[in-house]
């Protein structure tokens, strides 16, 4: 057995661990950790699984962002009864993951400025995304505006917890 197939197949085996681990990490944190605020129409749903996601995506990568908020989120939506959010949770969340690391693995600068820029990028997509979610969901143009606030609480809190988390854990990863 060559090192290269032994270094390839470790590499392999760390990577679908980590996407696995952030996937679970993101269902527990989304499921576990949450408050349903009582605004009309869906209202939002205040959670903390957008911690575990963006430190994927700062940390290890587009990949592993997209991954761990596409599949974690959607999970949660399909075992907690928001079944019909899943696939526009798949792709919102995942997008989200893939556009934060993709800011943070590319964009020159200060880590700290990179990483808000990339949060504040997932915010957008995750407001806009919702807000037309809702209105294929409820057919109606006003009601998703009930969400915004909710959406924008959660990815700043989120960021603010997992943009310095991400840094000191890029350091030792």
């Amino acid at each position: 057995m060559s090192s290269t197939f032994v270094q390839t197949e470790t590499t392999k085996t760390k990577t679908l661990v980590i996407n696995a681990l952030f996937i679970a990490l993101t269902l527990v944190a989304t499921m576990f950790i949450n408050i349903k605020l009582p605004i009309m129409g869906n209202g939002g749903l205040i959670h903390l699984g957008n911690v575990p996601l963006f430190i994927a995506a700062l940390v290890y990568g587009k990949k592993t962002g997209a991954i761990a908020g596409a599949f974690g989120m959607a999970f949660f939506d399909l075992l907690s009864g928001w079944a019909v959010w899943a696939p526009f949770t798949f792709i919102i969340v995942g997008l989200m993951g893939f556009l934060a690391g993709f800011i943070s693995e590319k964009a020159p600068g200060k880590r700290i400025l990179v990483n808000s820029l990339a949060v504040a990028v997932a915010l957008i997509i995750k407001v806009v995304g919702y807000y037309f979610a809702e209105v294929i969901i409820y057919g109606n143009w006003i009601l998703p505006f009930g969400s915004i606030p909710g959406n924008i609480m959660q990815v700043v809190i989120a960021g603010i917890i997992a943009v310095p988390l991400a840094a000191r854990l890029k350091k030792s990863a």
